[in-house]
């Protein structure tokens, strides 16, 4: 069965139109649930020395201070708790003391830090320049590569995945923490492999058919790979239920921005580069 993907290429304009606006409404006027990464807060790990004093227990002990708990290796538990904006070392400790006095004598203590709102805003600019030069990397890979309406499609199509995925984590409320960077940088580069694959399948049926016209040409393309790509995605994401389901707390929201960069990549390269080569005569260019 083929799919024609190009009957909708009208629609998918507008489709994109609404994303990208709704994710800058979103960035501009709601922002991001930063983490303690970025917002400053406690990081602890500490290890229950009485055998019922479950990570449940903690939890529920620990409610009014809202934190996060993983469980780690050998036992331990990673426990992180946010701070007000603005707080200071005397407030930091104070904060430190109170967490300690809950616990008490339940827990040993491997590891307690905590993270300012200075080093958290030095991450920010680290994680904000590590996509910044991820993307100009990326874009000059695809300039290199591709020329022409190859490497228009693919450079807007880049440019969209990074608004969606900033957009998604906003519109989601999903913690951004440097987690976040390292899902928007795998999410970006799963789906820039994606439309190189498809680039490369549309160019070799370019010299192959000669006179097939460009909306049937891009839908015979895309319909030759789609179960290669539909293959790839779906193992990906099985692979983030696992992490889901059995991964924790702490990875429940990694697996949910995945699936969804994965989902976005398979559909900005059917639907954002694949569409925007339909406005260019390919055939005249010259490699």
């Amino acid at each position: 069965m083929k799919l024609h993907f190009m009957k909708y290429r009208k629609l998918s304009y507008w489709i994109s139109i609404i994303c990208i606006v709704l994710s800058i409404l979103s960035i501009v006027f709601k922002g991001f649930n930063y983490g303690i990464d970025f917002s400053g807060g406690i990081s602890m790990e500490v290890k229950p020395v009485v055998a019922d004093y479950t990570v449940d227990k903690m939890r529920h002990d620990l409610a009014a201070f809202n934190p996060e708990l993983q469980s780690v290796d050998n036992n331990a538990v990673l426990l992180r708790v946010g701070l007000v904006k603005g707080a200071t070392d005397e407030q930091q400790n104070q904060r430190v003391s109170e967490i300690k006095n809950i616990l008490g004598d339940r827990v040993t203590y491997s590891q307690v830090q905590v993270v300012g709102p200075k080093i958290g805003s030095e991450l920010i600019r680290g994680g904000v320049l590590a996509i910044l030069v991820s993307f100009i990397m990326m874009a000059v890979y695809i300039w290199v590569r591709y020329r022409g309406g190859y490497a228009v499609g693919s450079f807007v199509s880049l440019v969209f995945d990074l608004i969606l995925m900033f957009g998604f984590f906003s519109i989601a409320g999903l913690e951004f923490n440097q987690t976040a960077i390292a899902v928007i940088l795998m999410g970006v580069g799963y789906s820039v492999n994606d439309k190189v694959v498809n680039y490369d399948r549309i160019d070799e049926n370019i010299k192959k058919y000669h006179k097939m016209p460009m909306s049937d040409l891009i839908d015979l393309s895309v319909n030759e790979m789609l179960y290669r790509t539909v293959m790839t995605s779906v193992s990906t994401i099985l692979a983030m239920i696992g992490l889901y389901v059995f991964g924790g707390v702490m990875l429940q929201e990694f697996a949910i921005a995945m699936t969804f960069s994965i989902i976005s990549g398979t559909l900005t390269s059917i639907y954002i580069s694949n569409v925007i080569l339909y406005h260019f005569n390919l055939r005249e260019t010259e490699y």
